[in-house]
């Protein structure tokens, strides 16, 4: 079974965005935290969804949005390991990619 890793750098994004969501949408508080937990189950099925992005230290590197929170997920997928690495979450209208 495909196993979830998530980058510290990653983690703490997370719980950032978490914490200002739920501050801040107060109509639809844990939105986000659903959003990725969906994200992040259909990936341990499907480790190939989103858009390739590009790549780090020779890595391929995907990009998966999260449609109503609008963050995307970037994330890389070692198939000898079965493992999807998430790298980052970061909010589309930035003007450029996070660091990976």
């Amino acid at each position: 079974m495909t196993r979830l890793e998530v980058a510290p750098r990653a983690d703490g994004q997370i719980r950032r965005i978490a914490r200002w969501w739920h501050e801040h949408r107060p109509a639809a508080p844990s939105l986000f935290s659903e959003e990725l937990a969906d994200a992040l189950e259909s990936l341990m099925v499907h480790p190939t969804l989103g858009t390739a992005y590009g790549e780090r230290r020779g890595t391929p590197v995907r990009r998966l949005r999260l449609p109503r929170s609008r963050y995307h997920v970037y994330f890389s997928y070692d198939v000898e390991r079965d493992v999807v690495s998430v790298r980052a979450v970061w909010h589309g209208s930035r003007g450029s990619g996070p660091p990976l």
